[in-house]
């Protein structure tokens, strides 16, 4: 499988389960390791594992090799080696969090790619017969107690401040 078939493949795998804020980059001047990242959205860990499954699955019906899937059980961030193309699939608070497009900034962005990919996607009849649904919004914050990922750095911990007596100082 070329390389632009299986970014293609991939772009056209993350449209079909609503991937948001694809981002393609060429990092061959940066790593030796891989050609191609690509970095995705997802608002929920259902639909995140279901994008990495829906890639993987597709790659495989094209042709493709999956050398790897990691990061399916908590959901938060999951990353599937394609060999030339690494495809990370985050939940936006987690990608906000770690801002994997500021850490390969000298990579360079090919979104046409994905562009070619939604064309075809739009061109092809849907199976539902439906028409796409609008964007969803981002999901809203979780319930007290559950502890996900936050979008800022942690808070460093608060000083504690002791109370002295006068007799003391």
């Amino acid at each position: 499988m070329t390389l632009l078939k299986l970014v293609r493949t991939v772009a056209a795998a993350l449209e079909e389960i609503k991937a948001r804020d694809i981002e393609v980059l060429d990092v061959t001047k940066i790593t030796t390791l891989f050609d191609r990242m690509i970095i995705a959205s997802g608002d929920s860990t259902r639909q995140t594992r279901a994008i990495a499954n829906n890639v993987a699955e597709k790659v495989k019906a094209a042709g493709g090799e999956v050398y790897g899937v990691e990061g399916e059980q908590a959901g938060e961030w999951i990353l599937v080696d394609l060999g030339d193309v690494l495809v990370h699939v985050m939940q936006s608070a987690v990608r906000t969090h770690y801002n994997l497009e500021e850490l390969w900034a000298e990579a360079k962005k090919l979104n046409k790619t994905i562009s070619a990919a939604r064309s075809r996607a739009s061109a092809a009849p849907s199976s539902t017969g439906r028409r796409k649904a609008a964007r969803v919004a981002p999901a809203a914050p979780a319930e007290p107690g559950s502890a996900p990922m936050t979008a800022s750095a942690p808070e460093p911990p608060k000083k504690k401040t002791v109370k002295r007596r006068a007799s003391e100082a």
